[in-house]
């Protein structure tokens, strides 16, 4: 699914979107999202953890930070999108990848859900009228946005900017209007009572961990959002996520704090207790500030709950594309051009999950972890996979270019004044106009020091993030692991979905349709074969037999290269993936992955666009050992320097075999 994201370069026009969204654009779908969470989950917490409720949502933030410097270098990683579904299949497999894309499904299910059913309950505060047919209202409202997605009245990043921004300013309003009439003298006494009736045991420390994950739901969006940003992305990315942090930091904690300990009676209220912040609005300042936190929480419930439906069913067609579900669901209708059967599934199984559990909120809430952390799980071991294969390519290619390098010096070592020059001596590549002059030497001394200080401390920190990278993994793993046990109901729901899900996806593999082989590559392969296939060309059949066939059980390196596409600017939430939407280089790569597979090679794959220059960059990276291509393609190709060229004749076609001895 995803693009290599190793050590090869990337060509120009690789990625064919044009991002259009900022850092604060950015900000806002993500923060219109985690930003939500807020509405509905003191309450929940209450319920599970009493008092406690904010002093566990300030534990868990740590781990939040750790976890956006993750999510910040899969959106970078990955601007095709995909999040967690790209990680998994890059790191592991395929089949790994739509495990964590069940996952994801798993959470965006529940945020459909439990944001649209919180929006009614807090509008029911301007309304209580609707207090008896809260279920019946939110089945119709999810029913309304299944019907607006299938007109394609797809999400807009301005209108969550401005839903986000007045959602803040109510947050601060609260905050604001709270301190104002609480007495300095009495926060002491306030955060002291979060600890009064409560026993911290190791097994409540964890269940409460593992439970406020829940507050910062909604952070995977920010991999979904990669296609659709401008350029330079890893810059947006890290102004948009210190912004989360920052508003999320400032608010969550403190409001679930302030919502429940000032209102025990309220959150102890199976009904109160899903409209907190907007009668701790009106309790410390006035009807009017009570008024509009309701109805911005409504708005920015209803965001969250399309967001989460749009996520679903790009997640339902990128799933299709890699032949794990069904073809049909990629269908789109006449009418409106709108995939009707992918939009239908993340609109029922909803509105089916709230009819199964009647409308309890606390229910969904006990619901959402498996799949929330279950994703977050995924994504970080996939990622910490990548990094450590991209270590070992590192440390393998500097191996590599020393034992190149002494083999050089050994060769054209010579006697000078009867003595011969040692070839494991060699002077590094710096600028002669540096060695002109009486202080050469000690200019050559400094600069090999400061390199050698440079290298030290880039290594230092590639360490500390590797390891900050591990621990937030192994946090994360925790809480889910603890939820897996203390929270039944989740783990049931999160199980039977992910299973079922699977179970198409085997359903699939048997009938014909096997999952795509996903290109990448993660180190390069000395001793490797390298199979150049185009788009169009009919003797690609001919190039990948000869490959299996001479690699003589070593590695084979499948190139694709693609005809370039045109760019087009995505929706939110698209999953735009070139490889994806190339049915003839997944066809073929993946007859190719079969053969490699039953002739038990290993092999990987990369899928470039077919343009000057991209066969033989992917040929410098790779150091294969033979190229193998049409003998009309080795005609074109000027960029390979191989040392010999062995030409085969096959039934389908003249092969040419671009030998090199690295």
């Amino acid at each position: 699914m995803a693009q290599p994201a190793s050590p090869l370069p990337k060509a120009d026009g690789q990625h064919q979107s044009i991002g259009q969204l900022g850092p604060l654009l950015c900000w806002a779908v993500v923060f219109a999202d985690i930003g939500s969470s807020i509405y509905y989950v003191p309450g929940i917490l209450y319920g599970r953890v009493g008092n406690l409720a904010g002093f566990f949502v300030l534990l868990t933030m740590s781990v939040f930070v750790l976890l956006t410097l993750k999510y910040a270098e899969v959106s970078a990683r990955f601007p095709e999108g995909g999040g967690v579904v790209s990680v998994a299949a890059q790191a592991i497999n395929s089949w790994v990848g739509a495990l964590g894309g069940m996952f994801i499904l798993v959470s965006y299910f529940l945020t459909a859900a439990i944001s649209c059913l919180a929006a009614v309950q807090y509008f029911s505060v301007i309304v209580p009228a609707i207090g008896p047919f809260i279920l019946e209202i939110t089945v119709s409202v999810l029913v309304l946005l299944g019907v607006l997605n299938w007109f394609g009245i797809s999400e807009s990043a301005k209108v969550s900017l401005i839903g986000a921004l007045i959602a803040f300013g109510s947050d601060l309003a609260i905050i604001w209007t709270v301190f104002t009439n609480i007495p300095v003298s009495e926060f002491p006494s306030l955060f002291a009572r979060m600890f009064a009736n409560a026993s911290l045991t190791p097994t409540s420390i964890l269940v409460g961990f593992a439970g406020s994950f829940l507050a910062f739901s909604g952070l995977e969006s920010i991999s979904q959002l990669s296609p659709s940003m401008k350029a330079p992305r890893k810059k947006i990315i890290s102004i948009a996520l210190l912004l989360v942090v920052i508003t999320i930091g400032v608010t969550s904690p403190l409001l679930t704090i302030l919502a429940t300990l000032l209102q025990q009676s309220a959150a102890s209220d199976p009904v109160l207790s899903t409209q907190l912040l907007s009668l701790l609005g009106g309790r410390w300042g006035n009807l009017l500030l009570q008024t509009e936190v309701a109805i911005s929480a409504s708005l920015i419930l209803a965001f969250a709950s399309n967001t989460a439906l749009i996520g679903a069913y790009h997640v339902f067609l990128a799933l299709a594309r890699m032949e794990f579900f069904p073809e049909f669901i990629l269908r789109r209708n006449r009418f409106r051009g709108t995939p009707h059967w992918s939009i239908a599934l993340a609109t029922g199984i909803p509105i089916a999950v709230l009819l199964l559990v009647r409308g309890e909120i606390n229910i969904l809430g006990d619901m959402y972890a498996f799949g929330l952390l279950g994703a977050f799980t995924v994504t970080c071991v996939g990622l910490d996979i990548i990094r450590y294969r991209e270590r070992r390519a590192l440390q393998a290619d500097i191996h590599f270019q020393r034992q190149q390098n002494h083999d050089a010096d050994g060769d054209s070592s010579t006697a000078k004044n009867g003595r011969l020059q040692s070839p494991s001596v060699s002077a590094p590549p710096f600028p002669p106009s540096l060695f002109n002059g009486h202080n050469a030497f000690l200019d050559r001394t400094a600069l090999a020091d400061t390199s050698l200080l440079r290298t030290r401390m880039v290594d230092m920190w590639r360490r500390l993030d590797f390891g900050l990278g591990v621990l937030t993994t192994l946090l994360v793993a925790l809480a889910w692991s603890i939820s897996i046990v203390s929270q039944p109901l989740a783990t049931a729901f999160g199980c039977s979905v992910a299973l079922a899900g699977m179970g198409v996806a085997y359903a699939n593999y048997r009938q014909g349709r096997a999952p795509m082989a996903t290109p990448y590559l993660d180190r390069p392969m000395p001793d490797s074969l390298l199979a150049v296939l185009a788009a169009g060309d009919d003797h690609n059949d001919a190039v990948i037999d000869a490959a299996i066939t001479h690699a003589r059980g070593k590695p084979v390196v499948f190139l694709y290269l693609a005809q370039p596409q045109a760019k087009r600017v995505p929706r939110l939430f698209e999953v735009v993936d070139p490889y994806l939407e190339d049915r003839p280089a997944r066809n073929t790569l993946k007859q190719a992955a079969l053969l490699a597979r039953k002739a038990r090679l290993a092999s990987r794959f990369i899928y470039r666009p077919q343009d000057t220059g991209s066969a033989g960059s992917i040929w410098r990276t790779v150091h294969p050992r033979d190229v193998v291509l049409t003998a009309e393609r080795a005609a074109q190709v000027e960029e390979i320097n191989p040392d010999r060229i062995r030409y085969e004749l096959t039934p389908d076609g003249k092969i040419a075999h671009l030998l090199k001895s690295w």
